[in-house]
């Protein structure tokens, strides 16, 4: 089969590779029909690693996608060949002391789709998952809105952990597909006025359009005192999903006193800067965010149903051996790209 390579910091390289195999009697084999580009599979490409997770190379990234059932393991029951699939990415053992506790997505030994070291990504013809990573999908849906599941429910996770109550003031940092991601869930679970901040006069506008109050370009306003001129008691929330020291700074600013930050960007770098004295005097609780805990069929359900409609996401689409120019597009935020979408 064909698999996407990545061969060196911003080098891919189309390759054949042997066909993957069911080993275990609950591996279901897929054949990939679209895969969504992430801000981590371009941090890969561009850095070549994201903290302690680092590639080796060559290396297929990959984790946002979905596609059919081609063949199932002796013991498979959850899916069938020919059935159409959103794919979770990750791949606990169920079996530590974290799975134990409720918390698979900080397994002890957990494989995710993509990451190095852990499993190779979705940028193949063929992948093989484990049944509990499959998720059928309604015959209505599309292989968009079942790959773009999986950044939806790191909103859906994020916002069932941090919004206290309807009608609560929402802030998000960084209007990138984490971020729509975070809006989408928010205002469909009784949010109230949502602030979004970008440096893309694009994605800003698709904010808007999407039901934001505000949407400011960090890069030619003053944010914070835009925003405290329409919310001067602060806000309740604020989701940083950009990855940037800015960003955090600005959160401390815009809170109120027993204010949430909830940090969802990956940075570039290993440590965060955090105001001391606005923290102690304000009492801001910190959540980290990391990825998605028990929400991949709360985000299908509510697509399913038209709840959200993440149609305006994807805003470019490539072919399998153009997959190099979408990693491009989107290491360079060109041309207004919120979602790079690849079919097979």
């Amino acid at each position: 089969m064909k698999s996407m390579m990545l061969t060196g910091i911003r080098a891919m390289e189309m390759r054949e590779v042997p066909d993957p195999l069911l080993v275990n009697d609950h591996d279901v084999l897929v054949k990939m029909k679209v895969i969504a580009v992430c801000g981590s599979d371009v941090h890969y490409y561009v850095s070549g690693k994201i903290g302690s997770q680092v590639v080796s190379y060559p290396f297929p990234v990959g984790h946002e996608c979905a596609g059919v059932v081609e063949r199932v393991g002796s013991s498979v029951t959850r899916v069938k060949p020919g059935d159409r699939v959103a794919i979770e990415p990750a791949m606990p053992c169920f079996e530590c002391d974290q799975c134990k506790a409720g918390r698979p997505h900080t397994c002890r030994k957990l494989k995710f789709l993509g990451c190095p070291g852990q499993a190779d990504g979705s940028m193949s013809e063929y992948i093989v998952m484990p049944e509990h990573s499959c998720f059928p999908i309604a015959d209505h849906m599309t292989f968009d809105q079942a790959a773009i599941s999986e950044p939806l429910a790191i909103g859906v996770y994020a916002v069932n952990r941090s919004i206290p109550m309807k009608g609560a003031n929402v802030g998000i940092l960084g209007f990138g597909p984490i971020g729509m991601s975070v809006m989408l869930p928010a205002l469909a679970k009784g949010a109230g006025n949502i602030y979004v901040t970008d440096k893309i006069d694009g994605r800003l506008h698709l904010a808007r359009e999407s039901g934001a109050k505000y949407a400011g370009n960090v890069t030619s306003c003053d944010i914070v005192k835009e925003i405290l001129e329409v919310e001067p008691k602060g806000l309740d929330v604020v989701f940083e999903c950009c990855g940037q020291q800015d960003a955090v700074d600005q959160a401390f600013d815009l809170l109120k006193p027993g204010g949430l930050l909830m940090l969802i960007g990956i940075p570039e770098f290993d440590r965060w800067s955090l105001p001391v004295d606005k923290g102690r005097h304000k009492e801001i609780t910190i959540i980290n965010v990391r990825r998605q805990n028990g929400a991949v069929e709360e985000a299908l359900e509510m697509l399913r149903k038209g709840i959200i409609d993440v149609s305006k996401m994807p805003t470019h689409r490539y072919a399998f051996a153009d997959s190099q120019k979408a990693f491009d597009l989107v290491a360079s935020y060109s041309d207004g790209v919120m979602k790079a979408m690849i079919d097979l």
